[in-house]
């Protein structure tokens, strides 16, 4: 159901997440009885998503999601642009700041589903009104006026931009014309490769994220952490920071020491000069090995094969992996005696403010949450941890602060995906899988944290895999026909800080599942795209894989270690598959060269950003299966920066890359994660026939 809301320029509203088909909103006191969608709205757009036709013909939606690069802002400006037949550069998507209510969670590859039929619906009523509107100014039949370029033009070449007509759009109660979606047959817009629209603030400089805010008064903060997780202040001597040239305030908050300075430079400065003792973390004589051994036990038995089957089974490591966005964590942060007003990137600012709010002894609705663009994510932004220590600071100091974490503190002291073991067996027999079995045990989200980081884990509905201890697997090796398919998790307890990384659980389970695919075909005598053909169950799936086999020249000749890997993967009401080339002729250093990606997503609003988050995920996959990882020394993280956090750089980056969309008239399933596990799984084959091994733990440089 789409609403009027009472304004003086038109202004329509949908709930997010609406099923309804839609309806045409209208003020009350219509002579026929009134319909939900008849009543006018006169509250705050609270769970709703808005759209404004402005007088300087500008048509605004503040978006409830946040853009971290996904290109979000810019497939939702191609719906509405599309419904209204609007120029996209007259669309404006700001960001809306926190709301008491609603849904403003940006995860889970939702965000395009979930705002698809509201955005679209919303456009369309305000397109049928300022139809209507014009048709009522020229007295001429609604159903001969058209629009294009954000205005309407009548058959003797009349027209009138939208922001003429949006006062008087803004009283019809009744379009005279249809105010339903377009059917896509009909698209212009949605499903043509697009530029973000950002793209040019992007690579200008234009773009402000919240290191760029110039809040009145907030000065450059940084935090003082513990060497090892964990650990406790015991004393600081802050005698010498203090007395440093630039030097604002020295404050212990919750267990940490922040300095408050005029600039970056000098706050780092200051932070070195402090004589602090901590007392170590939990972990202190806790290293990998001990944590990998750990893992290993907590995996659940896989109980007795079928009789009479042969067996292929594999265990998997796969070790702790920070986010690393390119921005690092950054807050600003004004909290006075009655208000706190914040600044920062956030998947969850509803929680956030909730968060933060009880952090600083202030009610909820005494926080204003401003959310920021942000620089990378890969689900980091889900927490909260830099907003509420630069709230805890500012009110302790008595002042604004920018808080920015270092690349130091967030990769050794920010959120992790969990490290996990899994063991996984095939039961094979007459040719065929009659049973596949996967169970594994992840670290667990337990652990509250130190300092202030801790109180930004609560509430942002997101855990890694076997958070909640043992149970069910809800393994993905269903896409199979693979008869009896079973599994079991459970979990280690440490006192680690950890976090959703892009695909979730996904990530792992299906990359171990798909090395297994791999060896089961090889087990059976069959090429591994053959016998995943025959045996997937879904048409979309073999659609893909079908895809990428024939652009990728699967099964091609290749130099002696060099060689082909494929995988596949269904999540998010979308599928993927990957083929990947590889030189692993040096197995100490593998170049991935070529890697071909197809995906079913349903309606791809803007192909080129689904290409570009392919493309990505392709680097995910690379980075996570050949160098990327963290390792444990004694209760500390040992990487510090992207210069031991091996992250895959352009040298790394395959010579080709090709992404294929397949064509579809379902509406849009989820892209932003599904394609890291079909890569890394793609990447492990590919490695694994170019050097004739069985790789194990993940990534292979550990």
């Amino acid at each position: 159901m789409v609403y009027s809301l009472a304004a003086s320029t038109l202004t329509v509203a949908a709930p997010l997440g609406c099923d309804a088909a839609p309806a045409e909103g209208a003020e009350p006191g219509a002579a026929a009885p009134r319909r939900p969608s008849d009543v006018l709205v006169t509250g705050a757009d609270e769970e709703m998503l808005v759209l404004e036709v402005t007088e300087a013909n500008k048509i605004v939606v503040r978006l409830p999601r946040v853009e971290v690069g996904q290109g979000v802002t810019t497939a939702v400006a191609m719906m509405i642009a599309e419904e209204l037949d609007a120029r996209l550069d007259d669309v404006d998507i700001p960001l809306a700041g926190a709301r008491a209510k609603g849904n403003q969670f940006t995860g889970g590859s939702s965000s395009v589903s979930s705002l698809y039929g509201p955005a679209r619906e919303l456009a369309a009523l305000a397109r049928a009104k300022l139809v209507t509107a014009a048709a009522r100014r020229w007295r001429l039949p609604a159903r001969f006026l058209y629009t294009r370029n954000t205005r309407v033009i009548a058959p003797d070449g009349r027209s009138a931009t939208f922001g003429s007509l949006t006062a008087s759009a803004a009283r019809i109660t009744r379009p005279a014309v249809s105010a339903k979606p377009k059917p896509a047959s009909r698209h212009r817009v949605i499903g043509r490769p697009t530029t973000r629209i950002d793209a040019r603030d992007i690579v200008t400089g234009k773009a402000e994220y919240a290191g760029d805010l110039a809040v009145a008064g907030a000065k450059p903060t940084v935090v003082a952490r513990p060497p090892t997780l964990g650990g406790k202040l015991v004393s600081v001597d802050s005698r010498a920071a203090r007395a440093m040239p630039g030097v604002h305030a020295v404050v212990q908050v919750a267990g940490v020491v922040a300095v408050v300075a005029e600039s970056f430079h000098h706050a780092f400065q200051a932070r070195d000069a402090l004589r602090i003792t901590w007392a170590p973390g939990p972990l202190a004589s806790l290293s990998d090995a001990a944590i990998r051994s750990r893992l290993r036990a907590a995996v659940p038995r896989l109980g007795t094969p079928p009789q009479g089957s042969a067996q292929t089974e594999g265990e998997f490591e796969f070790a702790f992996v920070s986010h690393a966005p390119m921005e690092v964590l950054t807050a600003v942060a004004d909290v006075r005696a009655g208000h706190a007003e914040i600044w920062f990137s956030s998947q969850t600012p509803m929680d956030a403010r909730e968060s933060i709010a009880s952090a600083v002894g202030l009610p909820a609705s005494k926080v204003q949450v401003h959310v920021v663009r942000g620089g990378g994510s890969f689900g980091r932004r889900l927490n909260h941890d830099a907003a509420i220590e630069a709230a805890l600071i500012s009110k302790a100091a008595r002042r604004p602060v920018k808080l920015m974490w270092s690349r130091a503190d967030d990769i050794r002291h920010g959120r992790m995906r969990p490290a996990s073991h899994h063991r996984i067996r095939a039961s094979h027999k007459g040719g065929r899988v009659v049973a596949f079995t996967h169970a594994m045990a992840s670290v667990s989200e337990s652990y509250e944290g130190q300092g202030l980081s801790a109180q930004g884990r609560a509430g942002n509905g997101v855990r890694p895999a076997a958070a909640a201890g043992s149970g069910p697997l809800p393994s993905d090796s269903g896409l199979y026909n693979f008869g009896r398919v079973s599994g079991n998790t459970g979990s280690v307890e440490l006192a680690m800080p950890l976090g959703a990384w892009r695909s979730v659980d996904s990530g792992t389970m299906r990359t171990a599942e798909e090395i297994v695919v791999d060896e089961v075909a090889r087990s059976l005598g069959k090429d591994p795209v053959a016998f995943r053909r025959a045996t997937l169950r879904n048409k979309a799936v073999k659609a893909v894989l079908d895809k990428v086999a024939d652009a990728g020249d699967w099964g091609r000749t290749l130099p002696a270690g060099q060689a082909q890997g494929v995988a596949v993967h269904e999540e998010y009401g979308s599928c993927v598959a990957c083929l990947v080339e590889i030189d692993a002729t040096d197995p100490k250093d593998p170049r991935v060269t070529k890697v071909v990606m197809a995906a079913d997503v349903g309606t791809a609003v803007n192909p080129r950003g689904l290409e570009a988050q392919l493309m990505g995920t392709a680097i995910d996959g690379i980075s996570t299966v050949l160098r990327a990882g963290l390792h444990i020394d004694r209760g500390a993280v040992r990487e510090s920066s992207y210069a031991d956090f091996h992250y895959a750089r352009q040298r790394h980056a395959p010579l080709r890359f090709e992404a294929h969309i397949m064509p579809s008239r379902r509406e849009p399933g989820g892209a932003g994660e599904l394609g890291v596990p079909a890569a890394a799984g793609a990447v492990a084959n590919a490695y694994a026939r170019a050097t004739g091994s069985r790789p194990r733990r993940f990534p292979l440089n550990f």
